[in-house]
């Protein structure tokens, strides 16, 4: 029996008062991704529609002013009066916080956005925002300022009678974000999520604010077993299928797909009703404690491991693994305001049994891939056995365990990790500069001796046997990965400081490398830094100016004049500067420029992806990266 989806469906739970006053309670922050995920909402809601089963088509426009325009074919936004209110239904939806058709009124089965947050939220935080319903015929229109209704909802012309959908447009208000300019990479991006997510639907993304216009469309009949493939795509699979298990148990629709790559890296993303769910949850337990129990029960019936050998772990069997988990859930209840996680039983239940099930049979279908996975899963016990080893020496302790700090630390003297910072220098000439420059107090300098080890390509025993990551994990005191403890961390700012040429950005990636895949929370929580050491020294007539770009050069030229009288130096390296130079420009926390590293968890797959491209095996992709992106590249000596 199908469920009318009409005005008296949209319920309302209470007002929009607080949205304006507190807008990071509703959307994370006034920052740039508190920006995006305006669109996102809107978005959600045209996905709900086709997760309903009565849209195909999104189109996503980034329009000349800033503002955004999102177009659907779904069945419109209801526009007859809603008993409740007695204002029509889609006036409720965008002015009236907590209403709309996800509230048991049975609208829908599953949706994602913010509980019905999703529109009225977008309302309050723009200047302006219209929107358009195509129903039998007619197009009604309303408009809204900060909020607030403009004119009563209204016919406003005609259209195709079998014409149906919702066109949103609305431009962010200057008052509320930091930041107003869309990053059309960053829509790109999670529309492309969004599409693989939602098998057969069609998202198009077009940027009207360049010359020519820029054109993206979104459609995978494969969904996310297209989704794995294209996280695979630089990285080299281990056996050409796509392991893809599907079905519907304890009223929860589970879609799993996987693959294994031969890197060391375990990429598992997962979503409940196409939201990311970065700290994973019941779903995420549910596969991991299938595919751990079938793995083992397969390795032990074809003898692959023998009776005197343990059980394989589930980490061991994770290794090199990209999987995607997604559940459709009607009722889903998240830990925690931000949706980061999973609560619901009964998607474990769900996940457990569809992949138990589908995987056992898979393995029996193709023994050949089956002894693939089981074999790299034995090498990464052994190797992991051997890491454990090297960990049990290289793990923090204090000073009464007897372990002391790495050597070539010079380590500060306030002990509040709040007050010190750690940075981590290129090379022993200027870790020598940096040792003197510093503030003793609270400067702590860890100089490394030449590139340190590319974890991309490096199993745990490797890592913990290096020389220089051994030293950072020691000094910086929280260990690494199920290890990783961050109240032990001994620096709230750790700052990489490297030259400012193609070897020190080499330096910087090879750190940040490290730091994404063994202690990913020191950048989510802020605590990494680039330091940036200026580009030149002007001198003229005994006064001295320090340049960060080629802009601050001709600015401080054009000021002072373009005469022989100017010496002009530009710094190749940080050991160039003498103690007193790299205290003034670089780390004295009056002057100095710090950019911080952040770490956006709706993009991971993203991010993910970026470092694999760079730091990987493959050279076809890295060039192809490269030549996309050299046109961004500042200040890099070729």
């Amino acid at each position: 029996m199908s469920t009318e989806y009409g005005a008296d469906q949209i319920q309302i739970l209470e007002g929009l008062e607080a949205v304006r006053k507190r807008p990071g309670m509703y959307i994370g922050s006034t920052s740039s991704r508190g920006l995006h995920h305006l669109v996102y909402e809107i978005v959600d809601n045209s996905v709900d529609e086709a997760l309903a089963g009565f849209c195909d088509t999104i189109e996503v426009t980034i329009n000349e002013d800033n503002s955004v325009t999102v177009v659907d074919n779904g069945r419109g936004i209801p526009i007859g009066i809603n008993a409740k209110a007695g204002i029509p239904a889609v006036e409720v939806v965008f002015t009236i916080l907590h209403a709309g058709g996800k509230f048991g009124g049975g609208g829908y089965k599953v949706s994602g956005g913010l509980h019905g947050v999703g529109a009225s939220v977008v309302n309050a935080l723009s200047e302006w925002l219209e929107v358009y319903i195509y129903n039998e015929g007619k197009i009604y229109n309303q408009r809204y300022e900060r909020g607030k209704v403009m004119y009563p909802l209204k016919e406003a012309g005609v259209c195709d009678p079998g014409k149906t959908g919702t066109k949103v447009v609305f431009l962010p208000d200057k008052e509320i974000f930091e930041e107003t300019v869309f990053d059309y990479s960053v829509l790109k991006n999670r529309l492309r999520e969004m599409a693989f997510l939602t098998k057969g639907l069609r998202i198009v993304l077009v940027d009207d604010r360049e010359e020519t216009p820029v054109k993206k469309e979104f459609h995978y009949e494969g969904g996310i077993k297209e989704f794995v493939q294209y996280l695979n795509n630089n990285k080299t699979e281990l056996y050409p299928e796509i392991i893809f298990c599907e079905g519907t148990k304890e009223n929860v629709y589970v879609e799993v797909a996987m693959q294994h790559n031969d890197a060391y890296n375990e990429n598992c993303y997962s979503f409940v009703n196409n939201i990311n769910t970065p700290e994973g949850g019941t779903h995420l337990e549910g596969f991991k404690r299938a595919l751990t129990k079938t793995v083992n029960e397969y390795a032990r019936a074809n003898k692959l491991l023998k009776d005197s050998e343990q059980n394989l772990s589930g980490e061991d069997i994770r290794e090199g693994l990209t999987a995607i988990i997604s559940i459709k859930i009607e009722d889903p209840q998240f830990e925690g305001q931000t949706k980061q996680k999973l609560g619901n039983s009964e998607g474990r239940v769900a996940v457990d049994q569809i992949v138990s099930e589908q995987l056992t049979y898979f393995l029996e279908q193709n023994p050949a891939v089956a002894k693939i996975i089981c074999e790299k899963s034995i090498l990464s016990q052994r190797a992991r056995e051997a890491a454990r080893k090297a960990r049990d020496i290289t793990r923090r302790k204090t000073a009464l365990d007897g372990m002391a700090l790495p050597g070539k630390l010079a380590d500060c003297s306030d002990k509040d990790p709040k007050n010190c910072e750690i940075y981590i220098v290129e090379g022993d000439s200027a870790g020598g500069s940096a040792k003197k420059a510093r503030s003793r107090a609270t400067q702590a300098i860890l100089p490394l001796r030449g590139k340190i080890l590319n974890v991309e390509k490096a199993r745990m025993d490797k890592i913990y046997a290096n020389a220089e990551i051994k030293a950072m994990i020691t000094a910086f005191g929280t260990g690494i990965h199920d290890d990783f403890d961050i109240s032990k961390l001994r620096y709230h700012k750790i700052i990489i400081m490297t030259d400012a040429d193609v070897d020190g950005a080499h330096i910087s990636t090879l750190l940040l490398t490290f730091m994404y895949r063994f202690m990913p929370e020191l950048i989510k929580q802020g605590y990494v830094y680039l330091a940036q050491p200026p580009l030149y020294k002007i001198e003229k007539n005994k006064k001295v100016w320090y340049a960060y770009s080629d802009d601050e050069l001709n600015a401080i030229l054009s000021e002072i004049g373009r005469d022989n009288n100017n010496k002009i130096q530009r710094y190749k390296g940080l050991g160039e500067m003498d103690a007193e130079q790299l205290w003034d420009t670089t780390m004295d926390p009056k002057t100095r420029i710090l950019l911080r590293v952040n770490m956006d968890e709706d993009t991971s797959s993203e991010i993910d992806m970026t470092f694999t491209t760079l730091m990987g095996d493959k050279v076809e992709p890295r060039r192809e990266f490269i030549e996309a992106n050299a046109k961004y590249a500042k200040n890099l000596d070729i």
